[in-house]
């Protein structure tokens, strides 16, 4: 299919072949009919990206942030390696648009295969003729509303949810400060309320275009323009000013001041500058609100990744009621938006449209997107009970098959069929490429088959930057492709045992990125499946092949005595919504600690047979950010886990100390190894993703495969300390619980 998408790194806007996304079970799968760009918002994601590095980091000072701490605690060579990776991505544009939907998630209710839907959500209804949409940002389309009008819903909910926020009703005096897109709805909307509304603007065409439909429109020219809506407001100002303006000056807020009347509501709908001055604020003790997006739900995991509604007695207008309020406003005639449309443009001609975007050379207002009629029904291998989704339109076109692969952008020539070499990899995030695809290069694996994300954007960019043969959307045309011999599995952390245990079924080797579980059921599966498939499996617990951990393991080889290690991080603190704090990936004990617990029997050369656990007061237990673990070795060594989300300047990030006996070895943050106090290793931060790499290749191919069972065993003692938090609980693969 093809999609819009802006280079991270700069560039022109192009036009993509990307494979058609997987829909799960919260969303739904939409052909586009049309699209709306969002001039304002969308001219900002291509002026930033076609920035230098400088005015990246003052527009983004957070990721400036990241990269900085990366450097400081794995040096400037990783640290360099993730920002080329992620300059190297490319950025979906759209968000607002409408189409027929062609497949519903299971967890999807009130919207059925066939219907026509308006599309909302930045990063899911994108210029593309497929979208992934969360289902609570489909709303249905009346009748008798056309596609293209239908486009605009979401936009309009930006504009709606900002007139809301205003707390205006029949009578009211609202004054639109820019006439953009946005501004032309919000003031529209007004008027459909029953409120007087006028505009103001720069430039003739939106005054123009607001006059047409009732607005009173001034241009901008200062005292005459307060004046003006002095005396259309009977002399008292305005009850509400909506700011849709764009731009890095605060002018238009502090402008607002001047037209608002004592005690006002002013709104900031647009992207403005905030260096505002305190008295005309104090002066009038006007309310100043700031409208995020289209409504409550917006940002929140919970309505629009997990499908959760919040109650219609608790929050009237959500983002989708907000949709749905837009639509039906159309449907009945008292809002207008054909004439809003000065430039449309089918979807091979979008690059146009942003230059026109850029530069500007003739004025719009709102630019569409039109998408081709005869859109494909999905295939045999995308039916119902075979899908993510739980319904297929029984009408449906046929959508491009993931097999063969659909995008080839070039031929391999033949390699040698050596079992091991042809490498599938799920997972197209800023890990794979930054760490883990590296290290399986240097490691010597060099046919790089196909590359699979859910949304199968993410994919043709990873294959186009790293050097796969083929992208595809979603991961059954990796496990299903008899042509791949090894499966990397670099997902969200819930998906790992499910896929994991598919592709050692079809007999693959399978590197999976840990934890290789989140419960005992699924890591039975995922043991049974080893046994049964005869692949070889290996997880990402890379710490205990690096070469710190080798040399500690050879010097405390000779002790006569068991170990007690102190394992130490200072692991820092993460944003609330970091998918740390997603209970559904298993939160930093299983997702982390599990590193640190497999560390520790590497170092002791033996399974771990009892745990214990404690978590920090200020989270649920298993999403607490501090932690302890204590671990008893089948040889009677004592390993303590210490996890914090402290991150003090001075302090390294792993520190770990073995002793036995007279023998002491300390291991500073896989930079150097100092045993009874001398520096037996030393070098460049090293966790050993290439040594693990290389040790798994050698395992495709015939090597020894007992470290399996070691790392299976790791697994499940972390997932004791998840069942055990507080309480000891014996670890055995006949007992896995207390």
């Amino acid at each position: 299919m093809k999609q819009v998408v802006q280079a991270a790194s700069g560039g022109a806007v192009r036009v993509l072949d990307v494979p058609v996304p997987i829909i799960g079970p919260t969303e739904v799968l939409v052909a586009t009919a049309a699209t709306i760009v969002s001039a304002g918002t969308e001219r900002a994601v291509t002026e930033l990206a076609r920035s230098g590095l400088l005015a990246k980091a003052r527009a983004r000072p957070d990721l400036v942030r990241k990269v900085a701490e990366k450097a400081r605690t794995d040096g400037l060579v990783p640290a360099a390696r993730s920002v080329r990776d992620r300059l190297g991505t490319d950025v979906p544009l759209g968000y607002s648009g409408c189409g027929r939907v062609v497949e519903v998630g299971s967890a999807v209710a009130g919207i059925r295969p066939g219907d026509l839907v308006a599309t909302g959500g930045a990063g899911r209804a994108n210029h593309a003729e497929f979208q992934a949409v969360p289902g609570l940002l489909c709303a249905r389309v009346p009748d008798g509303v056309e596609p293209g009008a239908a486009a605009f819903a979401t936009i309009g909910s930006i504009a709606l949810h900002g007139l809301r926020l205003a707390e205006v009703g029949p009578g009211a005096k609202v004054v639109v400060v820019g006439l953009g897109l946005v501004g032309q709805l919000a003031a529209r909307l007004a008027l459909a309320s029953g409120c007087e509304v006028a505009g103001i603007d720069l430039a003739q065409l939106p005054l123009t275009t607001a006059a047409a439909v009732g607005v009173h429109a001034l241009a901008e020219v200062g005292e005459a323009t307060t004046a003006a809506v002095r005396a259309w407001s009977r002399g008292r100002g305005a009850d509400a000013v909506l700011i849709c303006a764009a731009g890095r000056s605060a002018e238009p807020v502090m402008r607002a001041t001047a037209l608002a009347r004592d005690r006002a509501q002013l709104v900031v709908v647009g992207d403005v500058g905030l260096g505002l001055l305190r008295a005309p604020f104090y002066d009038k003790e006007l309310t100043l609100r700031f409208a995020r997006s289209y409504g409550p739900g917006r940002y929140e995991r919970g309505y629009e990744d997990w499908g959760v509604d919040y109650p219609a007695g608790q929050v009237r207008w959500t983002e989708g009621r907000n949709q749905e309020a837009v639509l039906d406003l159309l449907a009945a005639g008292r809002l207008r938006v054909d004439d809003l449309v000065t430039h449309a443009f089918p979807i091979d001609a979008a690059p146009r449209a942003y230059e026109l975007v850029a530069d500007r050379s003739e004025p719009y207002l709102a630019i569409r997107f039109d998408y081709p009629a005869a859109v494909p029904t999905l295939p045999a291998s995308r039916q119902p009970g075979q899908v993510a989704g739980g319904q297929v339109a029984d009408d449906a076109v046929q959508l491009p098959s993931p097999r063969p692969r659909p995008w080839l952008p070039r031929q391999r020539g033949a390699a040698a069929g050596r079992r091991g070499s042809r490498v599938g990899w799920i997972g197209a995030g800023a890990f794979s490429g930054s760490v883990l695809l590296p290290a399986f290069r240097a490691a010597g694996f060099d046919q790089f088959v196909t590359v699979a994300s859910a949304g199968g954007r993410s994919a043709r960019s990873f294959a186009d930057r790293h050097g796969f043969a083929g992208a595809v959307a979603g991961a059954d045309a990796v496990l299903d492709d008899d042509d791949i011999d090894v499966v990397v599995i670099a997902t969200p952390h819930a998906t790992h045992a499910e896929l994991a245990a598919r592709a050692l079924e079809r007999g693959r080797n399978v590197w999976c990125e840990k934890p290789i579980a989140l419960t005992f059921d699924e890591l039975d599966r995922v043991e049974k499946a080893a046994a049964a498939g005869g692949g070889v499996l290996v997880v990402g617990y890379n710490r205990r092949f690096s070469p710190a951990v080798g040399a500690a393991r050879t010097a405390l080889a000779a002790r006569t005595g068991p170990l007690t290690i102190i394992y130490r991080i200072a692991a820092g603190g993460v944003p609330a919504g970091h998918w740390y704090n997603d209970r559904v990936q298993g939160g930093r004990l299983l997702g982390e600690v599990c590193h640190f617990v497999d560390t520790c029997a590497a170092l002791a050369g033996s399974e771990v047979e009892a745990v214990a656990a404690l978590a920090g007061r200020e989270a649920e237990l298993l999403l607490a950010s501090d932690l302890a673990v204590s671990l008893r070795h089948a040889d009677g060594s004592l390993s303590t886990v210490a996890y914090s989300s402290a991150r003090p300047r001075g302090a390294r990030k792993e520190q770990v100390e073995a002793l036995a006996g007279t023998r002491h070895a300390r291991i500073d943050d896989y930079r150097e190894l100092v045993v009874d106090g001398r520096s037996v290793w030393k070098g460049a931060q090293d966790k050993g993703h290439r040594d693990a790499a290389a040790a798994f290749l050698r395992m495709c191919r015939g090597g020894d495969t007992a470290v399996t069972a070691e790392l299976l065993a790791s697994s499940r003692a972390t997932l004791a300390a998840a069942d055990a938090l507080g309480v000891e609980a014996v670890c055995s693969p006949g007992a896995p619980r207390a």
